[in-house]
């Protein structure tokens, strides 16, 4: 049984047949789905869908892009959400230096602060960073305790830096852009993580992977993603799905 750590099915490119492809996945063996949000509207929204299916569980944050809209009333307003029953992390959270729509002094304010709120509800934090890889690691580091964990989602940067987070006790998200061909320093990565730290994501409705790069990306994608780690890893597809199922387990309901 397959569990999908980052989602996005509360995006409109499922507005045409949600329904349909969550109940694939409930019959093709995807056993969890996290529903991440990434704004105030998104929020409301993958709460709405968490209540609906008793399979999936939602994430609580505003991603980088979005922080201009974060003031002290709806970060109450935030941290109220993030004490929902199905709300199982904080995220996405982190910074993007590679679309820059907000500030970097901003985008690390907020950061910070739901960096804290995660440790204050004792939740997982789900990390979002593009092309900020040191400020990342930086700001992480400044914020870190024994209450400070999660993963670094859709991870894209080198081995060395993969080892740093290791270090610090975090899982690596892993998802499509391992089957690219391209993707020689993401290989790498995988080559060198342990098995253990590893957690399947789609972040789909986007980065599908080969052989259905471009199309859109649903959970029904990821046993593609768990036989290109295998295959990296020297072992069989199920293992990986095994084992990645019991890291997602263990990072967010213990």
């Amino acid at each position: 049984m397959i569990f999908e750590s980052h989602a996005h099915y509360d995006d409109e490119a499922f507005d045409g047949d949600r329904e349909a492809i969550l109940e694939q996945c409930q019959r093709d063996g995807i056993e969890y789905i996290v529903n991440v949000s990434a704004s105030l509207s998104t929020v409301k929204s993958t709460l709405a869908l968490v209540e609906r299916y008793p399979f999936m569980y939602a994430a609580v944050g505003v991603h980088p892009d979005e922080v201009g809209e974060l003031n002290e009333e709806n970060f109450a307003w935030l941290e109220e959400q993030c004490r929902n029953l199905k709300t199982v992390a904080v995220g996405e959270i982190g910074l993007d230096y590679y679309w820059d729509k907000e500030n970097h002094e901003l985008q690390k304010k907020w950061f910070r602060r739901q960096m804290e709120l995660a440790k204050k509800l004792g939740l997982p934090m789900i990390v979002h960073s593009r092309e900020a890889a040191s400020d990342t690691l930086e700001e992480i580091k400044k914020a870190q305790d024994e209450r400070l964990r999660g993963v670094i989602h859709c991870f894209s940067y080198s081995p060395e830096l993969a080892e740093e987070y290791l270090k610090l006790g975090y899982y690596i998200g892993i998802g499509g852009v391992v089957t690219f061909r391209n993707a020689k320093k993401l290989k790498e990565v995988v080559k060198m993580l342990p098995l253990e730290r590893i957690l399947l994501e789609t972040d789909c409705p986007y980065l599908a992977p080969e052989p259905n790069r471009g199309k859109r990306n649903s959970s029904l994608n990821l046993p593609y993603v768990a036989a290109a780690i295998g295959e990296l890893k020297g072992v069989d597809a199920d293992e990986v799905i095994w084992v990645t199922n019991q890291n997602a387990k263990r990072m967010y309901f213990e």
